[in-house]
C-alpha cells in the first residue's frame, strides 16, 4: 500500500480532486490517499495563520510523520500538481538511509507574488517540500507541539533533522516547476507553483491541456 498525503486548500478543491484522479488513474498498486484538511486536524494543529503563507497546508504538511505513527514510509505532495506517470515508479526510490527524500531544486523565484496575489517568498530549499518521501521513523522530532511553534524556515529548510545529510534526492521528474523548469518530455509530476490552470490567469500555462483533459475524464461518467 502506498500511503499519500495531499495538501487541501478549499480555494483549491479541483485541483485536490484533479491530482487525486491522475494519481488513481496511473498507479499499479493500491494507494491510500489523505487530504490534509485543516478542518480534520483541529485536535493537534492549532497554529495562526502566517501572513507570508500562501496556502492551508503550508504547516501541516510536516505533521503527516505523526499521522503515520512514525512508522513505515509515505508521501506528501502539493495540491497543485498533476501526477502523469504511475507513482509506484516514485515510490520504489525510499532509500532507508535517508530521514526524507525531495527533489533538490535550485529555485530563486523572482515575481513578487504568485496566485491569487499570494506573496511569493524567496528562501534557500525553496519547493523541496512541495513533495516529500518521508522515513517516518527517522522524522520523530516533527511533533505536532513542534510543528505549531517552528519557525516556517525551521520546517521547510529541514532544520528539525540532525544533519541535512539526512535529506536524499529524488529525480527531477518528480517535481516539474512550471514557469521556472525548461519544457521537457521527462516529466513524471507536474508542479503548477505560481498557478494552475483552474485559475483564469494561467489556463494557458505548460501543461494546462493536460490538466483539462484529466479533469474532463475525472468528471466522465459511462452512461452505457
Amino acid at each position: 500500500m502506498i500511503t499519500i498525503f495531499i495538501g487541501y486548500d478549499p480555494r483549491e478543491t479541483v485541483a485536490y480532486h484533479v491530482l487525486n484522479h491522475s494519481i488513481l488513474a496511473r498507479s499499479s498498486s493500491p494507494v491510500a490517499i489523505t487530504p490534509l484538511h485543516l478542518n480534520h486536524l483541529t485536535t493537534i494543529f492549532n497554529r495562526p495563520r502566517h501572513p507570508l503563507q500562501s496556502t492551508d497546508f503550508s504547516f501541516s504538511r510536516f505533521l503527516v510523520p505523526y499521522l503515520c505513527d512514525y512508522q513505515g514510509w509515505a508521501l506528501f505532495i502539493d495540491c497543485d500538481m498533476l501526477m502523469l506517470d504511475d507513482i509506484a515508479h516514485l515510490w520504489q526510490h525510499r532509500d532507508p538511509n535517508y530521514a526524507v527524500q525531495v527533489v533538490k531544486h535550485q529555485h530563486q523565484p523572482q515575481e513578487t507574488h504568485k496566485f491569487l496575489n499570494a506573496p511569493q517568498t524567496p528562501y534557500a530549499k525553496k519547493n523541496w517540500s512541495s513533495v516529500m518521501l518521508f522515513n517516518n521513523s527517522r522524522c520523530t522530532a516533527l511533533t505536532p507541539n513542534y510543528v505549531n511553534t517552528a519557525t516556517g524556515l525551521d520546517l521547510h529548510q529541514f532544520q528539525w533533522l540532525d544533519s541535512e545529510a539526512l535529506i536524499g534526492e529524488l529525480p527531477h521528474r518528480w517535481n516539474h516547476l512550471v514557469g521556472y523548469d525548461p519544457p521537457s518530455k521527462e516529466v513524471s509530476l507536474v508542479h503548477y507553483t505560481i498557478g494552475g490552470p483552474y485559475f483564469s490567469n494561467w489556463q494557458t500555462c505548460e501543461y494546462a491541456q493536460a490538466w483539462f483533459t484529466e479533469r474532463d475524464q475525472m468528471l466522465h461518467a459511462d452512461q452505457n
